[in-house]
C-alpha cells in the first residue's frame, strides 16, 4: 500500500484553511499545517500543527525539509513554491493557481521585478482581498488535484 500524501499549509496568512480541512477530510488526507507561533491554529481531528519560531523563513524551512514527494503544498509563496517543486511534491496557491515549470520562473522573475522598483521607490499594489469565487476556485483545484492522484492509484 503506498503512503498518502500529506497536504502541507503554508499557514502563517493561509486565507484557505476551513477549505483545505473540508476537502482533506472528504479524501481521508492527512493536513500539517505550518505556522510561527505568532498565529493560532485550532487542533481538530486530521489535522496536525507544528508551530515554528517566528524568524522570517522557518515556516518555509520547515516545510522544505518535512515534505516529501507527492506531498501537496499549499503556499503564496514562490521562492517555497519553487522548492516543493524541486522536491517532486504539488504546489497550490490559496486561490487555486497550481505552480509548475512552465510558470514558476515567470512568478520568481516578476516577484524579483516588483521588489527592486519598490526599492527604488516605486509604489506596487498588494494582491486584491480573497473573494468567495477564489475560495471556490481553490477548493475546486485541489480537489481536481486529489482525484486525478486517486484515478491514478496515487491516494
Amino acid at each position: 500500500m503506498k503512503a498518502l500524501p500529506t497536504i502541507v499549509v503554508d499557514a502563517d496568512a493561509c486565507p484557505v484553511k476551513r477549505e483545505i480541512v473540508e476537502t482533506a477530510r472528504s479524501f481521508a488526507i492527512p493536513v500539517l499545517m505550518v505556522a510561527s507561533h505568532d498565529h493560532r491554529l485550532q487542533q481538530e481531528a486530521g489535522v496536525a500543527i507544528m508551530q515554528v519560531d517566528r524568524s522570517d523563513q522557518s515556516v518555509d524551512l520547515y516545510i522544505a525539509n518535512h515534505i516529501a514527494r507527492g506531498d501537496i503544498v499549499v503556499t503564496q509563496d514562490f521562492g517555497l513554491a519553487t522548492i516543493v517543486l524541486a522536491k517532486g511534491a504539488i504546489a497550490l496557491s490559496p486561490r487555486g493557481q497550481e505552480y509548475d515549470d512552465s510558470n514558476i520562473d515567470y512568478l520568481m522573475e516578476r516577484r524579483h521585478e516588483l521588489a527592486k522598483a519598490r526599492r527604488g521607490g516605486m509604489r506596487t499594489k498588494g494582491p486584491k482581498a480573497m473573494s468567495s469565487e477564489d475560495r471556490t476556485r481553490f477548493q475546486q483545484k485541489l480537489t481536481k488535484v486529489l482525484q486525478t492522484r486517486k484515478e491514478n492509484d496515487k491516494l
